[in-house]
């Protein structure tokens, strides 16, 4: 019988400490090579590590919540085998490659859409929130009318066991009651645009079933993200928004706490660390260290607008969700191979000399800021040069869905080149972002909205959306960084030129 610890390992480039988060087994447990003995957080991200060793848990060494050094002994494991067996060292994640750009995919890509609708769900700012305090939810009465649940419009329902979906309940036996007592025609009627920007952009797709629960519980559709195989609001979008909403709600409801307490004792104290700690620590340093310029430009959007919704209903990208941060990721990296030294790094002589190297990357690692439960992450696409309109949208849905998941691992925030950050998602209409560390560039898409706007002598409605941008004067100049800017709003505003 052979007594095994498991010391804490580095998971990730330069990892010194990480916090153990979850245990996933308990003392008596029996567990196989690669099994998950726990989660951890490091620096980047929320790791699973898997056991080197086969037996029996012993004992855990160190509690959920409390952060130790690499090389700590976490977890004891007792085999059965006659010597010692060697540990397995959990293997680092492979360095990305690095091939040069190589000739631009020929796609001709469209796409936008109205603020708080992004398709593919927003990276930025969407879903509940982390903290949200579950409680059921109440039905309030807005202004303009008093909403109705579904299930007094549709008449009496059986009393049934809810369901909780996020942090709300709603009875599936109410919603399908409603449902069947929506007319067959019943749709939202809303006054749609005309003139010049007739057919531009289609109304909210969804069911009439799905209409009528939305005026029901006072929705308006265009707010909702739809997850639909063709773009389609969905019961389940309902659901997700409602929980968003009540969560805020219930969150507002409570937050001031009793008044008659102390004010000493009505101070919730966050410890700062993981995540959270190592993107404060990156900011400063970015902010302090990289000369900051910042410039905007107003886009009209409308025909990425129109592509969108073309994609959308186009056989090649059925069940791929499509939004207007496609359409930008594409115009981000044509314009880096227009403008190249937006793909560098300022790199400072070890000695400590004035002399210095800029680094121009011949490939684009394109990090895209994700907001997660755990704070912000900026996990990046490897070689999206090389990838087609197709390809790149699959690798933002799968780095949306990882990241509010909480499972980026840590090979997929190194080595980022440039940024996106969605803050459209929020409704906000640009901003002036910090650089991430080790790059040069970053660009905040805004939210896209229906505005005035000048076309041909004659003032009209269009999708207009405004870019910002930020860059280290060090090595963007102002020339640059505004040709760079120029580039990435042509696309926006006619993405036919990929096709150069």
């Amino acid at each position: 019988m052979t007594l095994h610890k498991f010391n804490l390992p580095d998971v990730g480039e330069g990892l010194t400490e990480a916090e153990i988060v979850a245990w996933k087994v308990k003392p008596g447990d029996t567990v196989a090579i690669n099994d998950v003995l726990c989660e951890i957080e490091t620096a980047k991200s929320l790791v699973e590590l898997p056991s080197p060793f086969a037996g029996t848990v012993t004992e855990l060494l160190v509690p959920e919540g409390l952060t130790v050094d690499v090389g700590t002994p976490i977890i004891s494991v007792r085999d059965a085998a006659a010597s010692d067996a060697v540990p397995a060292p959990v293997p680092d994640a492979p360095a990305p490659a690095a091939p040069l750009y190589g000739k631009l995919e020929a796609d001709t890509s469209d796409a936008g859409e109205p603020a708080g609708r992004p398709a593919g769900g927003p990276l930025v700012g969407s879903g509940p929130k982390a903290d949200a305090v579950k409680r059921r939810r109440r039905v309030t009465a807005p202004a303009a009318k008093p909403a109705v649940s579904a299930a007094s419009v549709a008449g009496p329902v059986p009393p049934v066991e809810p369901v909780e979906a996020h942090d709300i309940w709603i009875s599936p036996e109410a919603v399908a009651h409603a449902e069947r007592a929506a007319p067959a025609g019943a749709i939202d009627q809303r006054p749609t645009l005309g003139g010049a920007i007739t057919g531009l952009v289609s109304r909210v797709l969804a069911k009439p079933p799905v209409r009528k629960i939305a005026r029901d519980l006072g929705i308006d559709l265009s707010d909702v993200v739809p997850t639909g195989a063709r773009g389609e609001v969905t019961r389940e979008d309902l659901v997700s928004y409602q929980a968003q909403r009540d969560a805020e709600v219930d969150k507002a409801d409570t937050f001031w706490g009793k008044t008659g307490r102390p004010q000493e004792q009505r101070i919730e104290r966050i410890p700062v660390k993981g995540v959270r700690k190592a993107t404060a620590r990156a900011m400063v340093e970015s902010a302090f260290a990289a000369p900051h310029v910042s410039i905007f430009v107003d886009v009209d959007a409308s025909r990425t607008m129109e592509f969108v919704k073309r994609l959308k209903a186009s056989r090649d990208f059925e069940g791929i969700k499509v939004s207007p941060l496609l359409i930008l990721a594409k115009a981000v990296i044509w314009a880096a191979a227009r403008n190249p030294s937006v793909n560098a790094t300022w790199v400072d002589n070890p000695d400590g000399s004035d002399s210095a190297e800029i680094h121009v990357k011949h490939f684009m690692n394109l990090g895209i800021a994700a907001a997660t439960p755990r704070g912000l992450m900026v996990p990046n696409i490897k070689n999206a040069q090389d990838l087609s309109l197709k390809e790149l949208a699959l690798a933002l849905n799968d780095l949306a869905t990882t990241a509010r998941a909480g499972k980026t691992q840590p090979a997929q925030m190194q080595g980022g080149t440039l940024t996106v950050t969605n803050i459209g998602a929020l409704g906000i209409d640009t901003g002036t972002p910090i650089i991430n560390p080790g790059e040069v560039a970053i660009v905040a898409f805004g939210t896209i909205k229906q505005k005035p706007w000048v076309l041909d002598g004659e003032v009209i409605p269009r999708w207009i959306t405004t870019l910002g941008g930020s860059f280290d004067h060090r090595v963007v100049d102002g020339d640059l960084s505004a040709r760079f800017m120029a580039d990435v709003a042509a696309i926006l505003e006619e993405p036919a030129l990929l096709l150069d």
